[in-house]
């Protein structure tokens, strides 16, 4: 990026700034506003290294009051949050470069045949997993306001504006700050499942909606122009499924109900959108001329193309307002598609070509894309709850307990009760609440479209009975139609047994023959890393898909990987690029799915041209992967890698599992148990909420780390592992491996730019204040590892500094990292002041202020490192 291009960003992240500023003197007079400036100033030089700056925080801290703390506190997050703004617009602007065209030329100049190239264009299957996963930390309120500030900020840099809308913009601007300011930036209460489901359809309508058929018209352009054929209509290159709502995976708010009432608010939010699209053709479509076809739908109507979307118009409408029966809604993609491709075809044989290529076409390609059910719902459910039914079931049934059977008696059962005309489960049995539940659950399913689902996933895997039980439980409720289900290998013991639960699976005939030669499996990144550090959780994902790959030949199956990532790499976050080509040769066959989960889902879909951008890189990286699949690893790198993975292994589990000072010295150092009081999403923090450690989720996991910036879950164990095999006479191999296979690389580069937002003196200030002198040796060796493991990576890469192959991404971090110094000495202070509550001291105002302005430094930390969890 050159350096006009990074001024233009240091610009408009100072003017906004200053503009906030503006802001709180309006409000709180101009003493404040120095005392924000000198923050600000001292932030950024504490942030270069000056301990003068640093301890000036500290003291002005220590001095002020409660409330003046969660002033400061707001003021900080808003900045954070303006920068993020400023950036989101300005790679939305600049980064045109990554185009799906500039993209798939330059696939093109590496020697690919056209031929080829083509039919993986054309193959093109990329499915986007949408998750309310707690680490969107920002209230939908103020994500309209940054949406807006965001398109005002485009029309600002637009060139050649005017004096009079360049001041029109910067009233808007400052006003949209000044809105934001005086907005409580934390959620009262916790969002619902439902909640969580409508900020995802928001994304859709305010973003994805515009973005999807513009990517889908200039990969159409493409094609056109390089092969002189059109992108089919009906061409499923990305489509969007969601969680939201459906995964009820220890999340007890997630219910039948729920489920019920977010698949019917999906319908009624297409039936908005499609009603506008109608809207909009039903103005532009006043044509007389029509064919034959058209003229026998609509009969005399002087303006046939109006009449043919007359009806579906009205019953859009109706749907979109509820105003009637849920039995007579917009039901199918069909009664959409049906009276569109009549005025499409009609419009081709009359003439009217460039008609029908406009508004029309996009209309066709968002049915395909979204359909009347917005997106697909998956369902995820642990594999003990279908256990369970089966237990009560069969103890009921008096021929014994399901749960005490072995796998081989479990699938007996299974497969009889498969084959069975005659109901499983009696009219007169009233089973316990948790199973009526699962039940229920199943017949939600049942009396909604398959259009409307994605596939069913059971979580915590481990026999192939697991997925024969959910088969049968969607049989015996009434699900006609062969839903594809999916088991969810995620712990490491998991992952490395996923091959053999799967070809159990598929040596079964009836089960070949219900999936149709179509399985998918969902790999999951967040536990398993967790588990056994991210070296060892990386490799065992590998070493499983690939095993699962050469199964589904082997069986002649076409495989979908589910991969269940997270933003940072401890939930094995990767950029699209180098996520898609780090995995095994031949898993992309059977298409692309993956999750975008919390925050990613903003900043990579948040605004049109994001969106359109985020699915450009995504589809160029898929088609470069299957026309130049990675490299399998050679003897030499798997041999290196297996002792790599297995001493990372052991080191992180050293530290987490063995080490009895690691708990304590977890809960005391970071902001953990704080965590919970900040409504973040509608899951509960803790699987089970008697548990430890062991039983804390992923994210929250992930969370408390990035807080106090010692990001520990994604680097623990990993360099010092590869420090040691590498030193033990394995130099050519391991540069072997980063020069030439992508999977070790782009595992180095997440390192890197993980390491650029550790820093071990936050760390260290938080253990000063925080932590007892007891355990105070323990941060100190866990930093200690933390800066070897940096020299080693920056000596291995040959880098002099962090980030130095991603100058914008290093830029990036530069401009919050300023912002984000002041937070965490305020946190730590905070954080004190939060532990000592019980002392009398303190009124209860004074708590509600003090959790209200730590609810604010944990959330504006994590706006500023971006992927926290």
């Amino acid at each position: 990026m050159n350096d006009s291009l990074n001024a233009q960003l240091k610009d408009t992240v100072r003017y906004l700034g200053a503009t906030l500023g503006e802001t709180i003197e309006a409000e709180l007079g101009s003493e404040w506003l120095q005392k924000i400036e000198q923050i600000r100033q001292d932030g950024r030089d504490s942030y270069a290294g000056e301990t003068e700056s640093t301890q000036r925080l500290t003291d002005l801290f220590a001095s002020l009051d409660n409330r003046s703390l969660l002033t400061i506190g707001r003021a900080f997050a808003q900045f954070l949050n303006l920068a993020n703004i400023a950036e989101q617009e300005f790679n939305s602007a600049n980064q045109r470069d990554e185009s799906l065209a500039v993209s798939l030329e330059k696939i093109k100049s590496l020697g690919a045949d056209r031929e080829k190239v083509l039919a993986a264009v054309k193959n093109l299957n990329i499915d986007l997993v949408l998750t309310a996963h707690p680490t969107e930390v920002t209230r939908r309120t103020l994500i309209h306001k940054h949406r807006q500030l965001a398109s005002q900020l485009q029309e600002l840099h637009t060139t050649n504006i005017t004096e009079h809308n360049e001041k029109r913009v910067k009233t808007r601007i400052a006003g949209l700050i000044s809105q934001a300011w005086h907005t409580e930036e934390i959620r009262s209460v916790r969002p619902t499942p439902v909640d969580e489901a409508r900020w995802g359809f928001s994304v859709i309508e305010t973003s994805l909606w515009e973005a999807v058929p513009e990517f889908l018209r200039e990969l159409d352009e493409y094609l056109q122009s390089q092969f002189d054929i059109s992108l089919p209509l009906d061409a499923k290159t990305v489509q969007f499924s969601s969680w939201m709502g459906g995964d009820r995976d220890g999340n007890p708010f997630v219910t039948s109900m729920v489920t019920e009432e977010v698949l019917r608010r999906a319908r009624r939010r297409a039936a908005k959108l499609f009603s506008l699209d109608l809207d909009n053709l039903y103005i532009e479509l006043s044509m007389n001329d029509c064919n034959e076809q058209l003229r026998e739908l609509v009969g005399d109507a002087k303006e046939p193309y109006r009449a043919a979307l007359k009806a579906v118009r009205n019953k859009l409408e109706l749907t979109r307002d509820g105003q009637i029966p849920v039995e007579e809604w917009v039901a199918s993609n069909d009664e959409l598609l049906h009276p569109l491709m009549a005025c499409y075809d009609s419009l081709h044989d009359c003439g009217m070509q460039v008609i029908a290529e406009g508004a029309l076409k996009d209309t066709i390609r968002r049915v395909h894309s979204f359909g009347v059910n917005l997106l697909k719902l998956d369902i995820r459910q642990d594999s003990e709850r279908h256990a369970d039914v089966f237990s009560e079931l069969t103890r009921y049934l008096g021929i014994g307990d399901y749960g005490q059977w072995s796998e081989e008696d479990k699938q007996a059962f299974l497969l009889r009760e498969l084959s069975s005309k005659r109901p499983l489960i009696p009219h007169s049995w009233t089973p316990s609440d948790d199973v009526q539940e699962v039940l229920d659950t199943c017949r939600v399913i049942a009396r909604h479209s398959k259009e409307g689902f994605g596939i069913y996933i059971i979580s915590m895997a481990s026999e192939a009975s697991d997925v024969l039980a959910v088969q049968l439980l969607l049989k015996e409720c009434g699900v006609t139609w062969p839903m594809p289900v999916a088991p969810l290998f995620e712990t490491l013991d998991d992952l490395n047994n996923s091959p053999k639960v799967m070809r159990s699976l598929l040596d079964i005939d009836w089960y070949r023959g219900y999936i149709s030669g179509r399985q998918y499996v969902m790999i999951g990144y967040s536990d398993s890393a967790k588990d056994a550090g991210s070296l060892a959780a990386g490799w065992a994902q590998y070493e499983s898909q690939e095993a699962l790959v050469q199964l589904s030949e082997e069986k002649d199956v076409t495989l979908t990987l589910f991969h269940g990532r997270g933003g940072t790499i401890g939930r094995g976050g990767l950029p699209a690029k180098a996520a898609i080509h780090s995995q095994p040769p031949g898993s992309l066959t059977g298409g692309f799915r993956v999750t975008e989960q919390g925050e990613t889902i903003r900043y990579k879909f948040g605004m049109p041209q994001l969106a359109k951008r985020s699915l450009s890189i995504y589809a160029a990286a898929v088609v470069e992967a299957m026309l130049s699949p990675p490299p399998a690893p050679k003897e030499t790198w798997r041999e290196t890698i297996i002792k790599m993975a297995a001493l990372g292994r052991d080191n992180y589990r050293g530290v987490v599992r063995s080490d009895p000072e690691f708990v304590p010295y977890f809960r005391v150092a970071t902001p953990e148990q704080e965590l919970g009081k900040l409504p973040l999403g509608s899951r509960p923090a803790k699987r089970n909420p008697q548990g430890g450690i062991e039983s804390l989720r992923a994210i929250p996991w992930i969370f408390a780390w990035a807080q106090t910036r010692m990001v520990l879950p994604s680097w623990l164990g990993v360099m010092k592992a590869v420090e040691a095999v590498k030193n033990d006479g394995n130099d050519d191999v391991v540069k072997d491996m980063i020069d030439n296979w992508p999977f070790f690389n782009s595992r180095l580069s997440m390192l890197d730019m993980v390491f650029k937002k550790a820093e071990p003196h936050i760390s260290a200030a938080y253990d000063a204040r925080l932590v007892p002198d007891n355990l105070k040796h323990f941060g100190e060796g866990l930093r200690a590892e933390l800066k070897q493991s940096i020299d080693s990576i920056l000596r291995i890469l040959d880098h002099t500094d962090m980030m130095e192959d991603d100058p914008h991404g290093r830029l990036s971090m530069d401009i919050r990292g300023g912002y984000l110094e002041p937070l965490h000495y305020l946190q730590i202070e905070l954080l004190d002041r939060i532990r000592k509550e019980g002392s009398s001291e303190y009124s209860d105002n004074d708590i509600a202020t003090l959790e209200m302005a730590m609810m604010v430094t944990i959330t504006g930390i994590a706006i500023g490192l971006r992927n926290t969890g």
